[in-house]
């Protein structure tokens, strides 16, 4: 296999106080390797990759019922790509955290989807099925999302993300690069 044969798979992110980064780097991890973009710090490559990417993979903390105003920048400067449909057909993601169990994270995914819908571009949501369908899977999606991953933060800031929330993001990530692969082998 070819790099050219590889998709590219860009995850831009806002974390304030590393657990949307945590996640990221594990849904990197679980998809073999994928380009990490922190929107507070983004350089015209980053842009170049993303507009090259064959999925995009977007993660943002969910604050107070939706995503954080400063990914929704990020939102607003990407949605220049809109009138052109840079980026329709694209895969496209998301994930989110928030420090309760539930925290309102569904809308946060929702806002994700929404923007990659008006973007034209194609949602892959979260396949994991964990306990109590599968006992043996205690942990695993344990929020029941299906739109997106969704992780509890942990307050130790030395494993932000916990040990079942990571298995369900690396899981995640490996599901995206298949999907990213069965997408960009089937392009011209």
């Amino acid at each position: 296999m070819t790099q050219a044969d590889i998709p590219l798979i860009c995850i831009p992110y806002f974390s304030a106080d590393g657990h949307t980064a945590a996640l990221a780097r594990l849904i990197s991890e679980g998809a073999g390797g994928a380009r990490l973009v922190d929107v507070t710090a983004m350089e015209d490559a980053d842009w170049d990759a993303l507009d090259a990417a064959t999925l995009i993979a977007m993660g943002t903390p969910t604050y107070m019922g939706s995503s954080a105003a400063r990914f929704d920048m990020f939102i607003e400067e990407a949605a220049e790509r809109w009138q052109h449909q840079a980026w329709g057909d694209k895969m496209a993601a998301g994930f989110t955290v928030a420090v309760h169990p539930s925290g309102d994270k569904l809308t946060a995914l929702m806002r994700l989807t929404v923007f990659a819908a008006q973007m034209g571009m194609i949602w892959v949501g979260q396949n994991t099925i964990g306990a109590p369908v599968f006992p043996e899977a205690v942990g695993l999606n344990r929020d029941g999302s299906w739109l997106g991953l969704m992780a509890t933060g942990d307050g130790d800031s030395e494993t932000p993300i916990s040990a079942a929330d990571a298995q369900t993001a690396r899981l995640f990530g490996a599901r995206l690069a298949a999907a990213a692969s069965r997408w960009h082998t089937g392009a011209e």
